[in-house]
């Protein structure tokens, strides 16, 4: 298993608008990504701007197919448009 920590900042007021990009990916995702194990879009108690998307793949090919998926490609621009910078991007190597 992989998993991917990305954190995403947004820019005051776009919260609401980033969470509805992801409310329609999300479904998309786990429906037609059958190598996908995790994709949720969280949203960090302490930091009202940050949110995190925690996603599990059982391999790269997964994640190769996810970054090439056309939901994923019509989702980027809506979310970049919320972003108030690059997110941050961690890589995990699952254990066990």
């Amino acid at each position: 298993m992989i998993g991917i920590l990305a954190t995403l900042t947004v820019q005051d007021g776009k919260g609401e608008e980033l969470e509805a990009v992801f409310r329609e990916l999300a479904p998309l995702v786990r429906a037609n990504e059958p190598g996908n194990v995790v994709y949720q879009l969280t949203k960090s108690r302490a930091e009202p701007n940050v949110y995190k998307v925690l996603e599990l793949y059982k391999d790269q090919e997964a994640i190769a197919a996810h970054g090439a998926s056309d939901h994923f490609k019509a989702a980027s621009p809506k979310m970049g448009a919320c972003l108030a910078g690059r997110p941050t991007i961690e890589m995990l190597d699952g254990v066990s």
